[in-house]
C-alpha cells in the first residue's frame, strides 16, 4: 500500500480495472432523469438510447462536502491525500471538495491533504490521476507529485469532437436554429478545454474525417515527448471511431502510454453520442 491516496471524481472516465489496480477512489457525481437518478450499474448503451428520446437533458449533480468528507475518513491513518477534481468552471465538485477537506482538518485530521483543480474533464482529468497515481506506486514524494500535477495542468491538452450538435442544443448551448443549419451543413464542433477550464468551440469543420483528422493534426502542434507522455481516447458509445482515432494517433505519434475508455455519464450527458476526446 502507498503513503498516498489519490482521490478523484466519476467524470474522470478512467477505466475500473485501472482504477481497482492502482487503489484510486471514486467520488461520484450524480445523473438524473428528471426525478429519477440513474444507477452507477446503468448500461452505457441504455443511457444513450434514453437520452435520445427524452425531450431535456440529464441533470448532473456534484457530491455534496460530506460526500468528499466521509471519503477522506476512510484513508488509511499514515496516508496522505491527494484529490484532484472535475474543472470548477465545469462544475462545483472541486469547491465541494475543499469544504470537504476543510471539515478533514476541523475533525483532527494530522496528515498532508492537497485539493488541485484539474481545469479539464473525462480522460483529461484521468490522464492527471493516473501519473498522480504512478508516482504514488513509485513511492515519490507527495509535495513533488502535488507539484508535477500542477505542473502538468499548465501544459496539458483536451480536446473534444462532437458528432451530434443536440445535446449542446438541450442544454442552451447552441441556438436551436443556428444548430439547425449546422446540422445540415455537417458542420462539426471541435472544442478544447481553455486553460481555466471552461470548453471552448475552436473551430468548425464540415464532416466527421475532416474534424478528426484536425483533432488528430492538434496533437502534434504541441506535444514533443512522445516517450514520456500519455495519450488518452474515450469515447460516447462509438468504440470503432474511436479505435479508429487511436491508430491514426499511433501511426503518427509513438506515445509509449495509452488510455482509452467509454466516457461515462456525467460527460456523456454533454458530449452526446458518436463523441471523442484525446487528452495528454
Amino acid at each position: 500500500m502507498t503513503t498516498i491516496k489519490i482521490i478523484t471524481d466519476s467524470s474522470c472516465d478512467l477505466p475500473q480495472m485501472m482504477v481497482d489496480e492502482l487503489g484510486i477512489s471514486i467520488v461520484p457525481l450524480s445523473v438524473h432523469f428528471g426525478e429519477e437518478c440513474m444507477s452507477p450499474q446503468m448500461e452505457l448503451c441504455e443511457f444513450y438510447a434514453r437520452m435520445k428520446v427524452e425531450s431535456t437533458l440529464p441533470k448532473t449533480s456534484s457530491p455534496s462536502p460530506l460526500h468528499f468528507f466521509h471519503k477522506f475518513e476512510k484513508v488509511e491513518v499514515n496516508q496522505d491525500i491527494l484529490v484532484i477534481s472535475l474543472s470548477s468552471a465545469l462544475s462545483s465538485t472541486y469547491h465541494h471538495a475543499v469544504m470537504g477537506k476543510e471539515l478533514l482538518l476541523e475533525s483532527g485530521y494530522t496528515g498532508q491533504i492537497e485539493v488541485i483543480d484539474s481545469r479539464t474533464a473525462s480522460l483529461g482529468l484521468g490522464v492527471l490521476v493516473y501519473k498522480a497515481a504512478k508516482m504514488a506506486e513509485a513511492h515519490v514524494p507527495f509535495a513533488k507529485i502535488v507539484e508535477e500535477t500542477r505542473n502538468s495542468i499548465k501544459t496539458s491538452g483536451t480536446y473534444f469532437f462532437l458528432d451530434t450538435l443536440e445535446n449542446v442544443i438541450k442544454g442552451g448551448r447552441l441556438d436551436r436554429v443556428r444548430g439547425a443549419v449546422a446540422s445540415v451543413l455537417n458542420i462539426k464542433l471541435l472544442m478544447k478545454a481553455s486553460d481555466e477550464g471552461s470548453v471552448e468551440v475552436i473551430e468548425k469543420i464540415r464532416g466527421t474525417q475532416q474534424a478528426l483528422k484536425r483533432m488528430i493534426a492538434k496533437v502534434g502542434e504541441t506535444v514533443h515527448d512522445f516517450d514520456k507522455d500519455v495519450i488518452a481516447v474515450a469515447h460516447s458509445n462509438c468504440e470503432e471511431r474511436a479505435r479508429e482515432v487511436l491508430g491514426q494517433l499511433l501511426e503518427k505519434y509513438p506515445f509509449r502510454h495509452v488510455l482509452f475508455s467509454n466516457m461515462g455519464t456525467v460527460i456523456g450527458t454533454y458530449a452526446g453520442e458518436g463523441g471523442v476526446l484525446i487528452a495528454y
